[in-house]
Protein backbone atom coordinates (compact mmCIF):
# COMPACT_ATOMS: atom_id res chain seq x y z
CA UNK A 1 0.00 0.00 0.00
CA UNK A 2 1.51 3.21 -1.00
CA UNK A 3 2.07 6.18 1.57
CA UNK A 4 0.46 9.71 1.91
CA UNK A 5 3.51 11.60 -0.05
CA UNK A 6 4.00 9.21 -3.10
CA UNK A 7 4.71 10.05 -6.35
CA UNK A 8 3.36 7.88 -9.06
CA UNK A 9 7.00 7.49 -11.52
CA UNK A 10 6.84 4.95 -14.44
CA UNK A 11 5.05 1.31 -15.90
CA UNK A 12 8.22 -0.92 -13.90
CA UNK A 13 7.07 -3.41 -16.63
CA UNK A 14 4.05 -5.62 -17.57
CA UNK A 15 3.21 -8.79 -19.08
CA UNK A 16 -0.11 -9.65 -21.33
CA UNK A 17 -1.93 -12.67 -20.82
CA UNK A 18 -4.48 -14.01 -23.69
CA UNK A 19 -7.62 -15.72 -22.06
CA UNK A 20 -6.28 -15.73 -18.54
CA UNK A 21 -3.17 -18.11 -19.31
CA UNK A 22 -1.14 -18.03 -22.36
CA UNK A 23 1.62 -15.34 -22.64
CA UNK A 24 1.35 -12.70 -25.14
CA UNK A 25 4.57 -13.07 -26.61
CA UNK A 26 5.64 -9.88 -28.60
CA UNK A 27 3.77 -7.08 -27.60
CA UNK A 28 6.08 -4.30 -27.55
CA UNK A 29 3.12 -1.84 -26.26
CA UNK A 30 -0.95 -1.53 -25.00
CA UNK A 31 -2.83 1.71 -25.88
CA UNK A 32 -5.45 1.00 -23.05
CA UNK A 33 -9.33 2.22 -23.98
CA UNK A 34 -10.53 5.77 -23.57
CA UNK A 35 -13.19 6.40 -21.54
CA UNK A 36 -15.23 8.90 -23.82
CA UNK A 37 -18.97 8.64 -22.66
CA UNK A 38 -22.11 8.99 -24.75
CA UNK A 39 -23.49 12.34 -25.22
CA UNK A 40 -26.75 13.76 -26.52
CA UNK A 41 -26.80 17.80 -27.01
CA UNK A 42 -29.55 19.44 -24.94
CA UNK A 43 -31.39 22.84 -25.84
CA UNK A 44 -34.57 23.94 -25.56
CA UNK A 45 -36.95 25.66 -23.39
CA UNK A 46 -35.41 27.22 -19.84
CA UNK A 47 -32.10 26.96 -21.23
CA UNK A 48 -29.94 29.87 -22.08
CA UNK A 49 -28.71 28.18 -25.06
CA UNK A 50 -27.22 24.12 -25.06
CA UNK A 51 -25.21 21.93 -23.25
CA UNK A 52 -23.84 18.09 -23.65
CA UNK A 53 -25.24 15.66 -21.47
CA UNK A 54 -23.35 12.39 -20.43
CA UNK A 55 -26.06 9.27 -20.35
CA UNK A 56 -24.52 7.60 -16.78
CA UNK A 57 -22.60 4.48 -17.14
CA UNK A 58 -23.16 4.34 -21.05
CA UNK A 59 -19.75 4.91 -22.89
CA UNK A 60 -18.89 5.12 -26.68
CA UNK A 61 -16.72 2.34 -28.31
CA UNK A 62 -14.11 1.84 -26.41
CA UNK A 63 -10.78 -0.24 -27.94
CA UNK A 64 -7.46 -1.44 -26.82
CA UNK A 65 -4.60 -1.45 -29.25
CA UNK A 66 -1.80 -4.03 -29.06
CA UNK A 67 1.19 -3.46 -30.86
CA UNK A 68 3.57 -5.93 -31.59
CA UNK A 69 7.49 -6.33 -32.70
CA UNK A 70 6.76 -8.95 -35.48
CA UNK A 71 4.12 -11.50 -36.48
CA UNK A 72 3.65 -13.77 -33.86
CA UNK A 73 1.23 -17.02 -33.86
CA UNK A 74 -0.36 -15.34 -30.92
CA UNK A 75 -1.07 -12.10 -32.65
CA UNK A 76 -2.93 -14.09 -35.34
CA UNK A 77 -5.08 -16.36 -32.25
CA UNK A 78 -6.44 -13.03 -31.98
CA UNK A 79 -7.93 -13.43 -35.20
CA UNK A 80 -10.18 -16.02 -33.67
CA UNK A 81 -14.03 -14.99 -34.54
CA UNK A 82 -15.16 -15.37 -30.68
CA UNK A 83 -14.64 -13.05 -27.54
CA UNK A 84 -10.95 -12.68 -26.47
CA UNK A 85 -9.96 -11.67 -22.79
CA UNK A 86 -6.58 -10.09 -22.26
CA UNK A 87 -4.93 -9.42 -18.74
CA UNK A 88 -2.79 -6.81 -18.71
CA UNK A 89 -0.71 -7.28 -15.85
CA UNK A 90 1.87 -4.71 -14.49
CA UNK A 91 4.16 -3.32 -11.98
CA UNK A 92 3.80 0.82 -11.06
CA UNK A 93 7.12 2.54 -9.31
CA UNK A 94 5.77 4.92 -6.69
CA UNK A 95 8.67 6.75 -5.21
CA UNK A 96 7.95 7.14 -1.27
CA UNK A 97 9.11 10.46 -0.42
CA UNK A 98 8.24 9.95 3.20
CA UNK A 99 10.35 6.74 3.37
CA UNK A 100 12.55 7.74 0.50
CA UNK A 101 12.14 4.50 -1.17
CA UNK A 102 10.33 3.17 -4.02
CA UNK A 103 7.32 1.21 -4.16
CA UNK A 104 5.61 -1.34 -6.49
CA UNK A 105 2.15 -1.32 -6.87
CA UNK A 106 0.21 -4.10 -9.35
CA UNK A 107 -2.12 -2.64 -11.84
CA UNK A 108 -4.40 -5.21 -13.79
CA UNK A 109 -6.60 -4.55 -16.60
CA UNK A 110 -8.50 -6.82 -18.12
CA UNK A 111 -10.22 -6.69 -21.41
CA UNK A 112 -12.82 -8.51 -23.20
CA UNK A 113 -14.82 -8.32 -26.69
CA UNK A 114 -14.27 -9.15 -30.33
CA UNK A 115 -10.78 -8.28 -32.35
CA UNK A 116 -12.09 -5.48 -34.67
CA UNK A 117 -8.07 -5.49 -36.42
CA UNK A 118 -5.39 -7.04 -36.87
CA UNK A 119 -2.31 -5.73 -38.67
CA UNK A 120 0.49 -7.74 -39.67
CA UNK A 121 2.94 -4.94 -40.27
CA UNK A 122 5.51 -4.60 -42.95
CA UNK A 123 8.82 -6.27 -43.90
CA UNK A 124 11.80 -4.17 -43.55
CA UNK A 125 15.69 -5.69 -43.32
CA UNK A 126 17.04 -5.44 -39.81
CA UNK A 127 13.75 -3.58 -38.50
CA UNK A 128 10.90 -4.28 -36.06
CA UNK A 129 7.35 -5.43 -38.50
CA UNK A 130 5.34 -2.99 -36.06
CA UNK A 131 2.20 -4.51 -36.22
CA UNK A 132 -1.09 -3.98 -33.95
CA UNK A 133 -4.49 -5.52 -33.37
CA UNK A 134 -7.31 -3.76 -31.39
CA UNK A 135 -10.01 -5.41 -29.24
CA UNK A 136 -13.53 -3.61 -28.54
CA UNK A 137 -13.89 -3.43 -25.14
CA UNK A 138 -17.10 -4.63 -24.26
CA UNK A 139 -15.95 -5.20 -20.88
CA UNK A 140 -13.22 -3.44 -18.56
CA UNK A 141 -11.67 -3.69 -15.18
CA UNK A 142 -9.05 -2.01 -13.86
CA UNK A 143 -7.19 -2.91 -10.58
CA UNK A 144 -5.13 -0.87 -8.62
CA UNK A 145 -3.34 -2.10 -5.71
CA UNK A 146 -5.45 -4.75 -5.60
CA UNK A 147 -8.51 -2.83 -5.02
CA UNK A 148 -11.06 -2.46 -7.93
CA UNK A 149 -11.40 0.95 -9.50
CA UNK A 150 -13.20 0.49 -12.29
CA UNK A 151 -15.43 -2.30 -14.05
CA UNK A 152 -17.70 -1.79 -17.23
CA UNK A 153 -19.37 -4.45 -18.52
CA UNK A 154 -21.76 -3.31 -21.26
CA UNK A 155 -23.88 -5.91 -21.62
CA UNK A 156 -24.90 -6.68 -18.47
CA UNK A 157 -25.21 -2.78 -17.63
CA UNK A 158 -22.65 -2.96 -14.80
CA UNK A 159 -20.35 0.58 -14.47
CA UNK A 160 -19.18 0.69 -10.81
CA UNK A 161 -16.23 3.76 -10.51
CA UNK A 162 -14.06 3.73 -7.64
CA UNK A 163 -16.97 1.42 -5.39
CA UNK A 164 -20.05 3.71 -6.96
CA UNK A 165 -22.26 1.42 -8.89
CA UNK A 166 -23.68 3.99 -11.28
CA UNK A 167 -26.01 2.06 -13.33
CA UNK A 168 -28.07 -0.11 -10.19
CA UNK A 169 -31.08 2.14 -10.64
CA UNK A 170 -31.05 1.41 -14.15
CA UNK A 171 -30.66 -2.61 -14.00
CA UNK A 172 -34.03 -2.33 -11.00
CA UNK A 173 -35.89 -0.30 -13.34
CA UNK A 174 -35.27 -2.63 -16.21
CA UNK A 175 -36.55 -5.51 -13.49
CA UNK A 176 -32.73 -7.24 -14.29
Amino acid sequence: MAGVNTIPERLRNFNVYLDGSNDLKGVADIQLPSFELMTDTVKGAGIAGEYDSPTLGHFQSMKLSLSFRTVTREMFGLLRQKSQRLDCRGALQLYDAGEGASKTVAVKVVVQGPTTKVDPGKFETGSAMDGSAEVEALYLKIDYDGKTIVEIDKLNFICVIDGVDQLADTRKALGL
